[in-house]
């Protein structure tokens, strides 16, 4: 195995460890006042993390948002990961180099990336408004890095298409 393929599996496995605390971890903590008779009232003071975020969309009946939050934050990055293990098992056979190109074509679906500028841009909009703030915890850090580092760990993979790969099996890949 190449010290290029090694390093991506290093970086994935540090990409892994990095998901774990930026799903669970706090990530934005929103606080909404009202200054009323001269006095600043909180009306609100929330702290989520992404886990928390799809549980409570969930249960505020807003279930189709939740879950694409969960697919493409969650459970693609999730399984991105998973398919590297047969991915280096099977290096020698063309299925290694499929689930490669799966791999490959999930990864333009995960949105984790796009999730964690969201958290970035909603931070920002609160710290331009009066009586809104908000405050980027441990969990957004976490998953920002997630997001680089899996990115970083994908494109230093290469797997070589076998040449055992007809044409009529290069459609189906």
């Amino acid at each position: 195995m190449s010290k290029r393929n090694l390093f991506a599996i290093a970086l994935s496995l540090v990409s892994l460890v990095l998901l774990w605390p930026g799903l669970v971890e706090p990530a934005l903590t929103i606080r909404a006042t009202i200054e009323l008779f001269g006095t600043e009232r909180e009306l609100t003071n929330e702290t989520r993390s992404v886990v928390g975020a799809v549980r409570s969309l969930h249960d505020s009946g807003n279930d189709f948002v939740a879950g694409l939050i969960l697919l493409f934050s969650v459970l693609v990055p999730l399984t991105k990961a998973a398919l590297l293990v047969p991915i280096f098992a099977l290096r020698t056979s063309p299925w290694s180099y499929r689930l490669f190109r799966i791999v490959q074509t999930i990864s333009k679906w995960s949105m984790a990336d796009v999730f964690a500028v969201g958290m970035l841009i909603a931070l920002l909009v609160a710290k331009g408004t009066a009586n809104l703030s908000a405050v980027a915890g441990t969990g957004f850090y976490y998953f920002a890095a997630y997001c680089l580092v899996s990115n970083a760990a994908f494109q230093m993979l290469r797997i070589e298409k076998p040449a055992t790969l007809g044409v009529e099996s290069r459609a189906a890949v």
